[in-house]
């Protein structure tokens, strides 16, 4: 990849963790959801990655309010690149799946390795919360077969260099082809530092190397995100923003919308010469031809 290439920015509309108390912004309703995914898409997003609520901000990973978030989204914005969360805790990947056959959304996010995650206050000097996140080949094989089956795009959801490895045994087995969709996700306690030397690292050990045909990008978690999309635009990465990973502007301003995270964004990448990809040139690096949707 280089400079010259466009580049995909993805917006991570609502996160499964926090709430309104946070940030007022956070969408709960699909009309929420929607009204979001279109101050995003004007901004110049061109992929919506979901997790999905009920109505009142509880997490939710059944079918019908995945269809009724992707539904209102799809007929705010017309089209978009939908990306739907696969990470769980005490979820079953058969529920998880149920979602993915039902919908079949155009990229799945696929976490590569299991580990703690967790977050900690260092004001109270303890943690807020910590957990062991399972993702074991099992787990990952399983999904990825039945994304395989599906027609869906897996987007490779790595928290440390380790996860890129564990690209290489199913490549060898033929599960994966390239090319890859490969996410470097930064800023998790638990997973790599935040910073611009280990991106620079992670990016080396993209199967093949940065320039070798696969996409890759950033997920910057906190405001050590503004420093991670630099990097990854210089280096001809992908970018990602939006309220799952971070409620910030650079001058620690709260957005008052994913539209004000992903015009930042954007403005970053063209303040250092990268084109913004298209809703069809995303379509096109990504190999995810546009198809009809699921009846309801």
């Amino acid at each position: 990849m280089s400079l010259e290439d466009p580049v995909i920015v993805t917006c991570s509309i609502s996160g499964a963790i926090a709430n309104r108390e946070q940030c007022a912004a956070i969408p709960y309703t699909p009309a929420e959801y929607a009204a979001e995914a279109r101050r995003a898409v004007d901004e110049g997003a061109s992929m919506i990655h979901i997790h999905a609520r009920t109505p009142d901000g509880t997490p939710s990973y059944e079918i019908e309010d995945f269809r009724a978030i992707t539904d209102a989204i799809l007929a705010a914005v017309g089209d978009v690149v939908i990306n739907y969360s696969t990470g769980a805790l005490g979820v079953s990947l058969e529920k998880r799946i149920a979602y993915l056959r039902a919908l079949k959304p155009d990229v799945a996010a696929l976490n590569m390795g299991s580990m703690n995650y967790a977050k900690y206050s260092r004001r109270r000097r303890d943690f807020v919360f910590h957990t062991v996140f399972e993702n074991s080949f099992e787990s990952i094989i399983t999904l990825l077969r039945a994304m395989n089956e599906e027609g869906i795009k897996p987007e490779h959801e790595c928290f440390d260099t380790g996860h890129i490895a564990n690209l290489d045994p199913l490549l060898d087995m033929g599960i994966l082809r390239e090319p890859l969709q490969i996410s470097c996700v930064m800023g998790v306690t638990g997973g790599i530092r935040p910073t611009a030397r280990n991106l620079a690292h992670m990016a080396e050990n993209v199967p093949g190397g940065p320039d070798g045909g696969n996409e890759w990008g950033v997920i910057g978690i906190s405001r050590a995100q503004w420093t991670l999309i630099a990097t990854a635009l210089t280096l001809g990465g992908n970018v990602r923003a939006g309220l799952e990973d971070n409620f910030y502007l650079p001058d620690g301003a709260m957005a008052r919308s994913n539209g004000d995270l992903i015009a930042q964004a954007v403005r970053m990448a063209r303040d250092v010469g990268r084109r913004v990809a298209s809703v069809e040139e995303t379509r096109s690096m990504l190999g995810v031809p546009k198809r009809e949707r699921a009846p309801a």
